[in-house]
């Protein structure tokens, strides 16, 4: 269908954009990050319950207690959502409730589950379930986490616990959510949960994630065939500062750590060349069995990008010593290009998922994307009249918006975008301080007020992609 883009104010003038009919609009949220209830039905410890207790590891000591209290608030939600005009919603499921402390089944939190996924059909909303996103039980993190390679088998029998549950009613499947940040931040730089600073156990991570998402397809193929799966990868546009050597080596291996070793293993079944040297070193090749990388590439239904910006990339000047999640290329700069910034310091720049979603429908098998997850963080607050103006969210989203359909107008198979987050929640080490939603909650009394960008996002949606 053919539809005009009205210009708003800060829009270029009125074009004529085309969708794919189906297009799937939708909104996202993890289960650490919302839902409180920490303790509640036969939930356990996870990682980040964990990192949160540690002295300066969260902003403002702030905990997953009790977040936007989606556990006990979910049905609200759910009509917010509907309010909204939604058609689907991506959610995790949170390990701990699921199988605590990683072992036998929890039926009360399967449960609970099984209850928002009804409450989802029954407005209409198409549930998208993430099976990780971080929440490793703590249990399993104390007997080696994810450098331990029994934590892939585990990861599989949680799959086939959920699965088995809400399989026949839920619309697409996600593995894992940036399995980068999980081994990368969590095991290298110790940024985040579970504050391991380590190489070597970054790299092990690597693995042992991607292997669990082999494992996790093949039970989603037995327990939900019927639904597509795949996973769900942070990818970023990596640039040369210059065309100086240095600063092209240094851009090609932030690019394999931060994309290919994720992409290259999944979807062409194998390492990349370069990055296996990179990560001799840090053990890489002796990681890998016999049979593991034909179960790393167990074929995917459809490949989930989330996207926040482009990464400039400069050769290194001095040598540091500190804790990184650029595991090889500790030293590598990161450059600003000039452009405005979110409240994460992450500079603006929607050409850049143009770019990204043209070398994934260029260099890879072609397969079904899905932006899932995409938005900003702005210091909002409530006005006096009651209304959150967030003016620089709708510009953001309007921009990434119009770069998502650039793409499918090359040819991209792009088929749905869920905009990141549809709550203000615990924004991991940042805390409660960075706001993402595109509904306000206070943390204090769990009100929720519907943003100004909410509102446009919901008349695009209205419109089926009408951005005006």
């Amino acid at each position: 269908m053919t539809m005009s883009v009205l210009p708003s104010s800060a829009s270029p003038p009125a074009v004529s954009l085309e969708f794919p009919t189906g297009f799937v609009w939708g909104a996202a949220t993890a289960s650490f990050q919302i839902e409180g209830a920490t303790t509640v039905d036969g939930r356990t410890d996870s990682i980040w319950d964990e990192f949160c207790r540690r002295p300066g590891a969260v902003a403002n000591g702030d905990t997953g207690e009790p977040a936007a209290d989606h556990y006990h608030r979910y049905a609200e939600d759910v009509e917010l959502m509907a309010s909204l005009g939604l058609g689907a919603y991506r959610f995790s499921v949170a390990w701990p409730r699921v199988r605590p402390d990683g072992g036998a089944v929890n039926e009360a939190g399967l449960d609970f589950y099984d209850r928002l996924v009804d409450r989802l059909l029954a407005a209409g909303i198409a549930p998208w379930v993430t099976l990780y996103h971080w929440d490793l039980p703590q249990a399993l993190e104390e007997a080696g986490g994810w450098t331990y390679r029994d934590t892939a088998f585990r990861f599989a029998d949680y799959a086939s616990s959920v699965a088995g549950r809400l399989g026949d009613r839920v619309a697409g499947w996600n593995t894992l959510n940036e399995p980068w940040c999980s081994a990368f931040v969590g095991y290298g730089s110790g940024r985040h949960a579970p504050g391991v600073t380590s190489p070597a156990a970054a790299v092990a991570a690597v693995h042992h994630l991607l292997l669990g998402h082999g494992l996790a397809m093949e039970r989603l193929r037995a327990e939900a065939p019927g639904a597509p799966a795949g996973i769900t990868l942070n990818l970023f546009p990596v640039s040369a500062a210059s065309t100086a050597a240095a600063d092209v080596e240094a851009a090609r291996r932030v690019d394999g750590l931060q994309n290919r070793v994720f992409l290259d293993p999944v979807l062409r079944g194998g390492y990349p060349a370069d990055v296996l040297t990179d990560l001799a070193p840090y053990g890489l090749p002796a990681l890998v069995r016999e049979g593991d990388l034909a179960v790393i590439a167990t074929p995917v239904d459809l490949l989930g990008v989330n996207y926040y910006r482009a990464l400039l990339v400069a050769a290194p000047v001095l040598r540091s010593a500190a804790p990184s999640e650029w595991v090889g290329a500790e030293d590598v700069r990161f450059l600003p290009s000039g452009r405005p910034r979110t409240e994460m310091g992450w500079e603006v720049q929607p050409e850049g998922l143009t770019e990204l979603l043209l070398r994934l429908d260029a260099e890879y098998p072609r397969l079904p994307l899905y932006v899932t997850e995409n938005g900003a963080a702005y210091p909002d607050s409530v006005g006096p009249d009651g209304k959150v103006r967030d003016p620089s969210r709708q510009a953001f989203l309007e921009g990434h918006l119009r770069a998502a359909h650039a793409a499918v107008a090359a040819g991209v198979d792009l088929r749905g975008y869920f905009c990141w987050s549809l709550l203000d929640n615990l924004e991991w080490a940042e805390g409660y301080a960075k706001r993402f939603g595109l509904v306000h909650v206070d943390f204090e009394t769990q009100r929720r007020t519907v943003k100004e960008s909410a509102r446009w996002y919901s008349g695009v949606v209205a419109r089926n992609g009408l951005v005006e």
